[in-house]
């Protein structure tokens, strides 16, 4: 016998936002053990939990996902991506897990058989019960539907008892609850407040970061976790122009030179900008971009001390990112988050890299105009608008596990705009959680460095006197809330930001 039930709208609220009751009107449908019942009057919004410790596992993961959309199932929301100990079975490797939040016109028996033929199509057997697999694919969720039948329940029965399906499924929702559907998910959880009290139950974020459980951002096939400490990038500019070391690293020789003194320095990651970003910079084209970077790059590459480095590449070019990234670069850099060339977005998906989003109004030529440095509130407008962004590029097939957040301290904001955004990073991420957990955890990253404002502050009119400023204002960001540095001078940084994550591990036992 299958049965289905529908939740409709009750007149409980659910912290202040309109849910759903659990038994409110009679909306059954009942079938025999020969017959199916369908539910198709319209498109559903379903959540779908990924899992995989066989092989390739990430590509395991973004092959299911290609394979769901050839089944009509549109990917709209990603959870984080987690690394797992197993459970129920623990000899066998750590899982990736995931959570999606898609749409589908199929009904939830045709959901089940889709995502059973994706399993048998990725190489899953039958296997033992909990045992490795390439991929695992579960329905957590199915509209406004509660579905039990001889071969399926929603939702999911063993949702909350596993840490490694709370975490993600919670990550696709935000603190405000943000339609009916949504609601209607809470008011399944036995706690009056909802899931985000059921994940709690659980342990909750204190379990993120623990041996079982960690949250990474997948680069090429490695996982890093980005939360043991704040890394370092060191800025290499392979430009005439830049407002800092314009011309010094434009020969492949002195650019490999400066490479190798930051990594002998401490730095985790090298940025490589080829085109000049300051105010009023003129725009160059992609080719005589990469005419200034693939060789440099091509260098750096080969370099003995680059091994466990990350490259990024400082662009807003699709044709220069996608070059770079086929050379071996690591992630994308943007300062546009997209806006300045239309093909962005799509080409990164395309490379599936790392892809860091900052924010900026306009371009460099008009990002410092009166019109761009309104803001009634700095932290929570530069939310809302890289917000906006970054769901962009998730809905162009960028997951939120692939993202890194920029604010753009700089860009678009003056001296006491930068000092706001400096000390707001908590606020941001607290702003951005309203609409999604999941992009609320992404990485932040920050780069003052030598930056004007400072110079203003500091009454330092030249670039390369700003390094003590830069190390203050470096250190004011790590302590709320950044995770990657972007700098000119990695040694004094470095140790910055060693104090810092030294600070930060004392501080839960200092407040107990």
């Amino acid at each position: 016998m299958n049965l289905f039930k529908q939740l409709v709208p009750g007149k409980r609220g659910f912290n202040g936002v309109a849910s759903f009751s659990r038994v409110s009107r009679s909306s059954f449908l009942h079938s025999s053990a020969n017959a199916t019942v369908e539910v198709h009057s319209q498109e559903q919004e379903v959540v779908i939990a990924l899992g995989s410790n066989v092989g390739d596992r990430l590509h395991n993961f973004n092959e299911a996902l290609r394979l769901m959309k050839k089944w009509g199932i549109q990917v709209v929301r990603h959870g984080c991506l987690y690394e797992t100990a197993p459970a129920y079975v623990t000899e066998q490797p750590h899982f990736l897990n995931s959570a999606v939040r898609a749409f589908t016109k199929l009904g939830p028996h045709e959901l089940l058989g889709a995502l059973k033929n994706i399993e048998k199509n990725m190489g899953r057997t039958g296997g033992i019960r909990y045992g490795p697999r390439p991929i695992d694919l579960d329905i957590l969720f199915y509209g406004k539907w509660k579905v039990n039948s001889d071969t399926l329940t929603i939702p999911h029965e063993r949702i909350w008892e596993r840490p490694f399906v709370m975490a993600p499924l919670v990550d696709l929702l935000g603190l405000a609850i943000e339609n009916d559907t949504v609601a209607c998910w809470h008011s399944l959880s036995a706690h009056s407040n909802g899931l985000f009290e059921s994940w709690e139950k659980l342990g909750g974020d204190s379990l993120i970061g623990k041996e079982g459980m960690k949250r990474v951002l997948p680069i090429g096939k490695a996982l890093w976790d980005w939360s043991q400490k704040t890394s370092v990038m060191g800025i290499l500019n392979v430009t005439p122009d830049s407002f800092s070391d314009g011309g010094k690293f434009q020969l492949v020789e002195s650019a490999v030179s400066q490479v190798r003194l930051m990594i002998s320095e401490g730095a985790d990651l090298i940025d490589i900008g080829a085109q000049s970003t300051r105010p009023m910079a003129t725009r160059i084209s992609p080719e005589e971009e990469m005419d200034r970077l693939i060789p440099v790059l091509e260098a750096i590459l080969t370099m003995p001390e680059i091994e466990g480095k990350l490259v990024s590449v400082d662009t807003f070019y699709s044709k220069v990112a996608s070059e770079a990234i086929n050379k071996g670069a690591h992630i994308v850099n943007d300062v546009s988050a997209g806006q300045l060339d239309p093909h962005m977005l799509r080409v990164v998906a395309e490379l599936e890299a790392p892809y860091i989003a900052m924010h900026m109004r306009g371009d460099p030529s008009t990002m410092q105009n009166s019109e761009n440095l309104q803001y009634d509130n700095v932290c929570q407008q530069v939310a809302s608008e890289i917000y906006s962004r970054v769901r962009d590029a998730e809905l162009s097939g960028i997951p939120a596990w692939r993202t890194i957040i920029d604010p753009g301290i700089g860009f678009s904001k003056n001296t006491e705009q930068n000092l706001d955004i400096l000390m707001g990073l908590t606020e941001i991420r607290a702003e951005i959680a309203k609409k999604s957990l999941a992009l609320s955890h992404s990485p932040i990253l920050i780069g003052p460095s030598r930056k004007k404002f400072l110079g203003e502050i500091c009454s330092r009119p030249l670039a390369g006197e700003r390094d003590s400023a830069t190390v203050a204002s470096i250190t004011a960001g790590v302590l709320a809330g950044a995770n990657i540095v972007r700098v000119h001078n990695v040694r004094d940084n470095v140790d910055a930001v060693k104090i810092c994550d030294a600070m930060l591990r004392r501080k839960p036992s200092f407040e107990s």
